[in-house]
């Protein structure tokens, strides 16, 4: 059996985002340590589904500090595809005014073609994160392994520790957009 080698780099693009947070001046030292306060990275896996934005929002409330970074990460089957990219951006447009409105972070957003679960672990392995957050239908194990699963594959794939959302009973199936 041959071993398969998953270095292959992924088309993206940058999604250009509205800059809410105004230029402040360097973070004030800490006294005990010396050192600067410096926030995390934290990757955001979202789509347009509902279990997506209840990941978004249970970050932002439970999970985000005021100097952290939100990089939002949305796999995509086709980049050239202009519907796609546009209802994309609005979509990362309106997280980005959320996140800064509930935990004023700043948001980063990175559209990226190819297999969800690929996609994530490989931008968790460029940015280095100290969490990727994502969320899941909650789905039982025999039709996650039937079917597939980006949250599954990210917790076993995944170098930076993955936070898996299960969404509550009332979460339906309705769309973001």
């Amino acid at each position: 059996m041959e071993t398969v080698m998953e270095d292959e780099e992924f088309n993206h693009r940058e999604v250009k985002l509205p800059s809410l947070i105004p230029v402040a001046a360097e973070p004030e030292l800490q006294r005990e340590t010396g050192e600067r306060r410096r926030g995390r990275d934290i990757i955001i896996a979202i789509d347009h589904g509902p279990n997506s934005k209840q990941a978004f929002d249970w970050a932002l409330i439970h999970f985000c500090r005021l100097a952290d970074t939100i990089h939002l990460v949305h796999a995509v089957s086709d980049l050239k595809n202009q519907i796609v990219y546009d209802t994309s951006q609005e979509l990362m447009e309106k997280l980005a005014v959320e996140a800064f409105q509930v935990a004023m972070v700043k948001t980063v957003a990175r559209l990226v073609e190819g297999d969800p679960g690929k996609v994530i672990c490989q931008e968790a392995e460029r940015i280095k994160p100290a969490a990727v957050v994502l969320g899941t239908r909650g789905r039982g194990l025999i039709q996650s392994v039937l079917q597939g699963s980006v949250g599954a594959h990210c917790l076993h794939h995944c170098k930076a520790a993955p936070i898996v959302i299960v969404p509550g009973k009332d979460v339906g199936d309705e769309s973001v957009v």
